[in-house]
């Protein structure tokens, strides 16, 4: 039964989500507390396992969420649930491509579609770093924990380095080896 609702709930994630990976983080959490697969706090490391490894972000989540739910086959029928709706869209639009591309209806779909999609990376962007800064509330984790001081230095160093087009490889490693640095020193 697990395969079949792992299928299902990433078929839907794949087929609502637009804009991809990132635009979908607000209905895999969704989904994930839903269905009782982790809690609230562990989705901020299912994400950033995901995004550490090489591939897709849907693709690598869904991975992911599959095998800690049901091993490798729970793993497969996550993966074929996310990537059938893009597989079969992208089939009906390579077909019909010339004659959408000049439809009033699909232009302004597109359209309506971009700001909302921007909405979706802002929700996950905001809820995730609530959790992954201020696990136990703003008020609370701003005065006692050294843990959010580095977390956050660590994500203003990377945003900065971002905005002056440093590889994304070298964001990475770098903000692994501080994390890593970081918990040496602090404790962990």
């Amino acid at each position: 039964m697990i395969y079949i609702t792992l299928f299902l709930t990433f078929l839907k994630i794949g087929l609502f989500t637009i804009g991809g990976g990132y635009a979908m983080i607000p209905l895999i959490q969704e989904e994930m507390l839903k269905n009782a697969w982790i809690e609230s706090a562990d989705i901020v490391n299912f994400i950033a396992v995901s995004e550490s490894t090489p591939g897709p972000f849907a693709i690598n989540i869904a991975t992911y969420v599959g095998s800690e739910m049901g091993g490798i086959f729970g793993a497969f029928c996550a993966t074929l649930g996310v990537v059938t709706p893009s597989f079969v869209i992208i089939l009906l639009v390579a077909k019909f491509f010339e004659k959408f591309k000049t439809n009033k209806i699909v232009s302004g779909c597109m359209s309506g579609l971009k700001p909302a999609v921007i909405g979706l990376i802002a929700s996950a962007v905001l809820s995730i770093g609530k959790t992954a800064f201020f696990p136990d509330g703003v008020m609370l984790s701003v005065f006692t924990d050294v843990k959010t001081y580095v977390s956050l230095a660590i994500f203003a160093v990377a945003t900065v380095m971002a905005f002056r087009k440093v590889h994304p490889i070298w964001i990475i490693c770098l903000s692994a080896a501080a994390g890593i640095a970081a918990g040496f020193i602090i404790g962990g």
